[in-house]
């Protein structure tokens, strides 16, 4: 069903084609034709009729199938000219050229203006050379205007499509890093919140209920004293089991939606990796763990080191780098934790990439520098021909 609906002709272009066969015909009737050359007449006055019926089923296609619209159009205008032309048949003509330019494959916005220039120029040399007076020039002047002109058109009118739809693309994608970041903003301090509350007041309420129910163990306390003890503990494993219950639920929410954890950890990076195709669908982001089987867990820091790397290595990716392939690569060897992200770029580095960026601080690599200095390791970030690459190197000793 869906093949079936793609081939099926635009509105428009069924609107076009009949425009073009309703003026056809008005100008038949009328015997309105391109030149005064000779022209069907008689029982064969009909036959310019043919050419207009073929070049207005011809735009059916003009988007749907333009190669094959426009290799039609130009076998049928070559039959009109022998026939009797028809002013609607070369409009409708050059309407083709126009659309296989807009809406063909990229190869074809290529040959058409190139070989629309090389056909004129051919036509208008061939007319010098048969009839060698200063109207033959003319028929170059038409050529031009038939097939040079709606081509041209047709490349600058694709050309700010284009640039339009990768705008709206970038618009997008810095709409997305925009809203990553608030996320990750407000999962940071849900977390930190629930830390507070833990370590201090849920502190604090442990050691009420904790006092509370050493002073009720002793027998000195009677009658109204003990009854506000006992009021006190009460309210204070009450008030501790509330904490608790508001602790789990920052901490839940600061990781929901599929978003990585307030304190993540590597496994987290196949969701991470999952939110970067979304936003760049023209980029490949592929992990590749290489640390051996059977290697023990990593220390906390250099864990969340590594996915906060990766992590800003892939925004900068987001925000910079050409379409590509872009790998991840984990590798465990000599009691150091390896983290590589390369990815595509032009004349050697992200910061010369061409077109519009999303906009950066420039703090992510001083940021990744810093986490990797701290656990005492290594940091490189750099281009290498046309791939930019970030690595670092992470110990593990001393880091647990």
């Amino acid at each position: 069903m869906t093949t079936t609906a793609a081939r099926r002709p635009h509105r428009d272009d069924v609107l076009i084609a009949a425009a073009g066969l309703a003026g056809g015909l008005t100008m038949w009737a009328f015997g309105l034709y391109t030149y005064s050359g000779n022209h069907p007449a008689g029982d064969r006055a009909w036959l310019p009729l043919l050419p207009l019926v073929i070049m207005a089923g011809c735009e059916l296609l003009r988007r749907t199938a333009p190669r094959v619209a426009l290799v039609a159009g130009v076998l049928t205008l070559c039959a009109d000219f022998v026939i009797g032309s028809l002013l609607v048949t070369v409009l409708m003509f050059t309407d083709l050229v126009y659309a296989a330019v807009l809406y063909g494959p990229k190869r074809l916005t290529r040959v058409v203006p190139v070989g629309s220039v090389l056909g004129t120029a051919a036509i208008t040399a061939t007319a010098v050379a048969v009839h060698p007076v200063a109207e033959s020039l003319l028929i170059g002047v038409v050529g031009a205007l038939v097939s040079v002109a709606p081509a041209s058109t047709g490349v600058i009118v694709r050309r700010h499509r284009d640039e339009a739809a990768h705008e709206r693309l970038r618009a997008e994608q810095t709409a997305l890093l925009a809203e990553l970041d608030r996320r990750e903003a407000v999962g940071r301090e849900r977390a930190r919140m629930a830390r507070e509350l833990h370590d201090m007041v849920a502190g604090h309420l442990s050691a009420i209920a904790v006092h509370s129910t050493a002073a009720l163990s002793l027998d000195r306390h009677e009658g109204p004293a003990r009854e506000a003890l006992a009021v006190i503990r009460e309210n204070s494993v009450a008030g501790l089991s509330e904490m608790r219950r508001l602790i789990g639920l920052l901490r839940d929410s600061a990781g929901e939606d599929g978003e990585p954890a307030p304190v993540p950890r590597l496994a987290g990076l196949d969701a991470l990796l999952e939110q970067m195709r979304a936003a760049a669908p023209h980029s490949a982001f592929v992990l590749r763990d290489e640390r051996p089987e059977g290697a023990g867990p990593l220390p906390a820091p250099v864990e969340l080191a590594a996915y906060r790397i990766v992590q800003e290595s892939l925004t900068n990716v987001l925000k910079h780098a050409s379409p590509g392939e872009v790998p991840v690569v984990l590798q465990q060897d000599g009691g150091a934790l390896t983290v590589t992200v390369a990815s595509p770029c032009r004349n050697g580095g992200v910061a010369h990439r061409p077109g519009p960026r999303a906009p950066g601080s420039g703090s992510g690599l001083i940021g990744m520098r810093e986490r990797t200095e701290l656990l005492g390791g290594t940091f490189e970030a750099g281009g290498e021909g046309t791939t930019w690459r970030v690595r670092a190197v992470l110990p593990m000793e001393g880091n647990a």
